[in-house]
């Protein structure tokens, strides 16, 4: 208790003179004259541009001063990060469906960014005298009474008053001129100098959020990025599921195949000189026969297992838990069968997690759980096995962390050292 109430007290000492103090005061002084030059460049822009509609010309002065206000947001979001640690994004560049300066104005009139960095333009301003103000009186007034005793004498050096005048009326006049009043004087300063980086980290916290807000990407933007990353993610997969298919293909039953025919062809020309003989080749063949329509059926059920199909994940996962290496527990508790996709997912998320507890968890069981919450399906996979597993870059937890990604699902690793391990799937019900 001791040590937490000392942490406590020395950050709050050590607040006024940390780097980031001066540096948040820093960026609410400079952000006034800024805003001001922001705020009247645009206003008249928009004025100018608006009265001119009437004509041609308002529509590339509006464009322009479109144009200017996002060259405004590149400015605050370098600001941002030099002084407030803010590593805003830059929206998306705005795109013209054509070339020529007709097309480009259209796009730039149209950009929902375009129109947010007008408005922070203008909503600023009124914020940033406001910051300026509280930030600035709290910083001298703090700083300046607390070093009272030091520059005090300045008032009867070089003026015919006491001290500093606090009041005055016809019969009387208060000075801090006493011992006492230095003192306390210090002290109410000491008070404000202590309080004045909280307020000031305030103050910086709305200006995050205003750049976040209103210069940053849109909703939309950062959904078309996310969306277009799980799509390479999904095609990259895809490329590779398509690779290990022929990889299984070409060297294991078009091999098997491919020696199959040359025992067959052996066989009939032995047919008429060595009956025996040849019957043992048909025999020997017909056994390669029943390994490759075994590998063919495992290759089948790794693309899309029929028994999925035809009666859901409750058999399927019921099938992929018979052949693990240690017993599994599979309770299934769905009211209805959730989309195809999802279903496959959810199948071979299942499959390779139970993979992984036969070939590395060394566990003695494992239990697979799949209920509906909501609109989401749960997947939860257990072992008693040694622990210590991550979805770690390069791991086949990280493999299908993506793929869950890929449809908004979500992948949680739970594996303490000491043992154990839960791997809980959640996925849209729908995708």
């Amino acid at each position: 208790m001791g040590d937490g109430k000392g942490g406590g007290i020395g950050v709050v000492l050590r607040a006024p003179v940390e780097a980031r103090t001066w540096r948040e005061f820093g960026y609410l002084l400079s952000g006034l004259p800024l805003s001001t030059l922001y705020f009247s460049l645009a206003i008249t822009g928009l004025s100018l541009g608006a009265g001119l509609l009437v004509t041609f010309i308002g529509i590339p002065v509006l464009a322009g001063v479109l144009a200017m206000c996002r060259g405004f947001g590149r400015v605050e979001r370098a600001r941002a990060r030099a002084l407030l640690g803010a590593d805003v994004a830059g929206p998306a560049p705005v795109r013209a469906p054509r070339r020529g300066a007709l097309s480009a104005m259209g796009a730039m009139l149209k950009s929902g960014s375009a129109w947010r960095h007008v408005l922070y333009s203008l909503v600023h301003f009124p914020w940033a005298v406001f910051g300026f103000v509280v930030a600035l009186v709290f910083w001298a007034y703090g700083w300046g009474f607390l070093l009272y005793p030091v520059w005090f004498w300045v008032f009867p050096a070089f003026t015919d008053q006491p001290g500093l005048q606090v009041f005055q009326n016809d019969d009387y006049s208060l000075y801090l001129d006493s011992p006492p009043a230095i003192v306390a004087t210090s002290l109410i300063g000491l008070a404000f100098t202590l309080t004045a980086p909280w307020v000031i980290r305030a103050l910086a916290t709305v200006d995050r959020v205003m750049v976040g807000a209103l210069l940053g990407p849109s909703r939309l933007d950062t959904r078309v990025t996310e969306l277009e990353s799980d799509r390479g993610v999904v095609v990259d997969t895809a490329a590779a599921d398509l690779r290990r298919i022929e990889r299984d293909l070409h060297d294991g039953a078009q091999a098997r195949l491919v020696a199959l025919a040359m025992d067959l062809g052996l066989a009939k020309e032995k047919l008429r000189e060595d009956p025996r003989a040849a019957a043992r080749m048909v025999d020997e063949a017909h056994g390669e026969v029943k390994v490759a329509l075994r590998e063919l059926r495992d290759l089948a059920r790794g693309i899309h297992p029929a028994v999925l199909t035809d009666r859901g994940l409750d058999a399927a996962l019921s099938s992929v838990a018979s052949r693990c290496a240690v017993p599994v527990r599979v309770a299934v508790e769905l009211p209805a069968r959730p989309a195809a996709a999802i279903e496959g997912i959810a199948y071979f998320t299942v499959s390779e997690l139970l993979q992984n507890i036969s070939k590395h968890s060394g566990a003695r069981s494992a239990s697979v759980d799949v209920w509906k919450s909501g609109e989401r399906l749960l997947i939860q996979v257990c072992d008693d096995g040694r622990g210590g597993a991550a979805a770690g870059c390069g791991s086949g937890l990280a493999g299908l962390t993506e793929r869950l990604d890929a449809v908004d699902g979500v992948l949680v690793v739970d594996s303490p050292a000491d043992g154990g391990t839960a791997v809980t799937a959640e996925l849209p019900w729908r995708p």
